[in-house]
């Protein structure tokens, strides 16, 4: 599978809006918005995301719109975060689209977290380099109660 990133475009907006409407998603992500079906929060959110510093790209994959993929946070706490639309999962797509963000950005050490459950990006990242290097119980929207989580990250 062809894997690429370009710039976020208005027009991919409703995409990623409906990437975050999949039940089983939201579930393994965990740590998602307190109302992913909340369209005025979602486009207020990508609204300050496209405003900031943000290194935010869409996830292509054999052209058609695969997801999302950033780095955020100040420079000693930066972390990536991507989402891959469910009929990308198990393809190679995440850990495709997240070696090209790292490529972007040389900038480390950089954060990345999972649910401690979420073996797939736990996978993505590892593969990536991240190493485990902590564990957190916090309240995970996309699962209505206190969840597990993994702390990696990935060193110079």
């Amino acid at each position: 599978m062809d894997v690429n990133l370009r710039e976020v475009r208005p027009s991919d907006l409703p995409l990623f809006f409906e990437q975050t409407q999949d039940p089983e998603s939201v579930l393994m992500a965990a740590f998602t918005s307190e109302d992913p079906s909340d369209r005025a929060h979602f486009d207020a959110h990508w609204v300050r995301i496209l405003d900031s510093d943000v290194v935010v790209r869409t996830i292509l994959a054999d052209g058609e719109v695969a997801g999302s993929a950033a780095v955020y946070g100040p420079l000693d706490e930066r972390e990536v975060t991507y989402w891959i639309a469910r009929a990308f999962w198990g393809r190679g797509v995440a850990t495709a689209a997240l070696r090209a963000l790292l490529a972007l950005v040389p900038e480390r050490p950089l954060l990345g977290r999972a649910a401690a459950d979420n073996t797939g990006s736990i996978r993505v990242l590892e593969k990536c380099g991240f190493t485990v290097v902590g564990r957190e119980r916090t309240y995970a929207n996309g699962r209505g109660a206190e969840t597990e989580g993994l702390i990696l990250t990935l060193s110079g």
